[in-house]
């Protein structure tokens, strides 16, 4: 398949994939409101909890502890990413 090719049928595939998780996004917002519980279906079942999350704020802890970029650049891991960005033509 030629590249062009490839890029076209990415980028339907994509929007589909896009399509999709929005309506899943839509029925999970829905089962969600029902509240806390199991729920069945035919085929598949569902669970909804509440839960508590907590997270740091790592910018505030860094301010806090005076932290230096020098030490932060110590302690900061790096990784080779490859990104690809498919986007309609104008």
């Amino acid at each position: 398949m030629e590249t062009t090719n490839k890029i076209d049928a990415l980028g339907y595939l994509l929007a589909e994939i896009a399509d999709l998780e929005a309506k899943a996004e839509l029925l999970k917002n829905e089962i969600k409101n029902e509240g806390e519980g199991h729920y069945e279906g035919k085929l598949f079942k569902a669970c909804v909890t509440l839960s508590q999350r907590n997270t740091i704020d790592h910018k505030a802890v860094y301010k806090a502890l005076n932290a230096s970029a020098d030490l932060l650049a110590q302690h900061t891991k790096s990784t080779a990413v490859i990104t690809l960005k498919v986007t309609g033509r104008e």
